[in-house]
């Protein structure tokens, strides 16, 4: 299998998520357009693996403009740029991988559009290439929370397939097992795009890692007659004091977590926190089509006229989180603090 986005003479190839497990297909992207359609359709999804092929694309742009100077490459530039930014409204990694592009664009505009290609084609590689070990780094630092013979349950997918490879919370299952304690999976199937079904559950299972697909409804009843011994999810953004948004239904998660007394571990990045936002209050929230709840596998499941909202993600406060663990290692509340250091 290919990494989940793979630069290749001059364009982008996805894994093409929409179709696991039934097939293993892949997605060439020769344009930035391509790029940010593929973002917005979910051929690729997960916050870092988002930010990833957003940078790609952006390389892609900035390959296509021909002979563009000054104020015209400069146009040319936000144009691109902004065509990427408005994919996906939620993922923190998408802007913060797109700010670091502009960031080298700005320091080699003035050198020659061939300088300039090759320069931000080499960053769009150090985001990949360090997403990879940030996952790694991730991993080893949560392991440690998890106990030989433990079951743990995660919501939709944060896995290899939502980031460069290993996965966040994925990874730090990956990391368990390594370390040579038995660790056994719940998988949520995550409604409405079926994430923890599809794409969790086809990752484990490669892995032989013993995993066990439930309905999000189940996670609850489990936790009660104590059959999960800790939750971990990945995030999409972070706010300044912890409060983190994820796939929609993990704040149900967390709740149910809280109640039973099962601890709540969410495993990201520090790309993904956002200094900007003091609270989860302003986070953007993306809607998506309808349609995917109305339907199952392309097939209607409802009436076709029903209203239906389908909000992408959900915000968990920081109370209901026992720790965030990213790269830097595992934090815990006050998260103001501890967010803090890790950001620096």
């Amino acid at each position: 299998m290919l990494p989940t986005i793979a630069w290749r003479g001059r364009s982008v190839v996805m894994i093409d998520q929409r179709k696991l497990p039934a097939l293993e297909t892949y997605v060439r992207c020769r344009t930035y357009i391509q790029v940010a359609q593929a973002i917005e359709k979910m051929v690729v999804r997960g916050a870092p693996a988002i930010g990833i092929a957003a940078a790609y694309g952006l390389v892609l742009g900035v390959m296509a403009m021909g002979s563009a100077t000054g104020r015209s490459l400069d146009r040319e530039f936000e144009k691109v740029y902004q065509r990427l930014w408005r994919t996906r409204p939620t993922a923190r990694n998408l802007f913060w991988a797109l700010e670091r592009m502009k960031a080298a664009y700005e320091r080699s505009r003035a050198a020659g559009l061939r300088a300039l290609r090759e320069a931000l084609l080499e960053e769009a590689k150090a985001i990949e290439l360090e997403d990879a070990e940030t996952n790694r780094a991730i991993g080893r630092h949560g392991q440690a929370l998890l106990r030989d013979g433990w079951t743990v349950l995660t919501h939709c997918n944060a896995g290899a397939l939502a980031t460069a490879e290993y996965g966040t919370a994925l990874g730090i299952v990956r990391a368990a097992v390594a370390e040579g304690k038995r660790i056994r999976v719940f998988a949520d199937e995550t409604r409405p795009f079926l994430q923890g079904a599809r794409l969790t559950v086809w990752e484990l299972d490669r892995d032989g890692i013993p995993v066990v697909l439930i309905t999000d409804g189940m996670a609850g009843w489990f936790m009660r007659r104590g059959e999960v011994q800790a939750v971990v999810v990945g995030a999409d953004r972070i706010a300044r004091n912890g409060d983190t948004a994820n796939k929609i239904g993990t704040y149900s998660v967390a709740v149910l977590a809280r109640e039973n007394g099962v601890p709540f571990y969410v495993a990201a990045p520090t790309s993904t926190i956002d200094i900007t936002l003091a609270d989860g209050g302003g986070i953007p929230i993306e809607e998506r089509n309808p349609d995917e709840v109305r339907e199952a596998g392309g097939k209607l499941v409802t009436l076709p006229h029903v209203e239906v909202r389908n909000p992408a993600f959900d915000v968990t406060p920081a109370a209901y989180i026992t720790a965030i663990v990213t790269e830097r290692g595992i934090h815990r509340p006050p998260y103001e603090k501890s967010l803090k250091i890790a950001g620096e």
